[in-house]
C-alpha cells in the first residue's frame, strides 16, 4: 500500500517509515501541508500529524475532504478534546495521540483501509426514511430533495443503519462496520459523528437511541 506521511519530525518519521516497510507498505515522508495536497492522489492512506510548520494539519484535512476520499489516519501529539472532535468533524477516519503503541497503529490503519475499499461495493440502491433518501450506490444523501453533504465516515454510519432501516442495530455492530474495531475507543467516534448527523439530517426523530444497545433509524 502506498503511504503518504506527514510529519516533520526526522525522528518520528524515520521510524514510522521503517516500521511501514517492514509491514509491506511504501511510504511517502513529507514535511509540510502543501505537500499532502500534491502527492495525495498517488497514496492509498494519509498518516497526518497537525503540527505542520506551514500549515495546521486541520486545515489541510479540511482542503483535502473537499477534493478528495482519501483515507485519513491522525497521528498527532495534541489530544484535547476538541482537537479530537474537530478532527472527526472534519472527515478523519480515525484520531490517534502520540506516542501510539506501533502494533495499535497497523491493526488501525489495516481498519481504515479495509472499510475503505468494502464502500465501493456495498451499494443496494437507494433506501428511504420519511421524506430522507440515502442513495448508497453513488454514496448521496437529500433531505426534502435537497442535497445534505455529509463526511465519509458520517454517510458509512448512516449506511450501516440505513441498510436496516427499522431494526435496531447494536453500537458494537456499527463500530465493527465502520471502523473494524467494536470495542476500542472509536466508540466516542461514533458519538460524534451520530451528533453530526442528527444536525445535518434536520430529522432528529428519525434516528432513535436504544438505551443500553444501540441505535435505529426509521420506524
Amino acid at each position: 500500500m502506498q503511504i503518504l506521511l506527514a510529519e516533520d519530525d526526522d525522528g518520528v518519521a524515520a521510524a514510522l517509515v521503517e516500521v511501514l516497510y517492514d509491514h509491506g507498505h511504501v511510504t511517502r515522508r513529507v514535511r509540510h501541508g502543501r505537500d499532502v495536497l500534491t502527492y495525495h492522489r498517488s497514496s492509498d492512506l494519509l498518516l497526518l500529524d497537525l503540527g505542520l510548520p506551514d500549515l495546521d494539519g486541520l486545515d489541510v484535512l479540511r482542503v483535502l475532504r473537499a477534493v478528495s476520499d482519501l483515507p485519513v489516519l491522525v497521528l498527532t501529539a495534541r489530544g484535547d478534546e476538541r482537537s479530537v472532535v474537530r478532527g472527526l468533524h472534519l472527515g478523519a477516519d480515525d484520531y490517534l495521540v502520540k506516542p501510539v503503541r506501533l502494533a495499535e497503529l497497523l491493526a488501525r490503519i489495516d481498519a481504515v483501509t479495509r472499510r475503505s475499499r468494502g464502500r465501493a461495493g456495498t451499494g443496494t440502491g437507494p433506501v428511504r426514511v420519511g421524506d430522507v433518501e440515502i442513495d448508497l450506490d453513488v454514496r448521496r444523501v437529500t433531505v426534502g430533495g435537497d442535497p445534505v453533504g455529509l463526511t465519509t465516515k458520517e454517510f458509512d454510519v448512516l449506511a450501516a443503519l440505513a441498510v436496516r432501516a427499522g431494526t435496531a442495530v447494536s453500537r458494537e455492530q456499527l463500530l465493527d462496520e465502520v471502523w473494524g474495531d467494536a470495542y476500542h475507543a472509536v466508540s466516542r467516534s461514533l458519538d460524534v459523528h451520530l451528533t453530526q448527523l442528527r444536525a445535518k439530517l434536520r430529522r432528529p426523530e428519525l434516528l432513535t437511541t436504544i438505551r443500553g444497545f444501540g441505535y435505529r433509524l426509521g420506524e
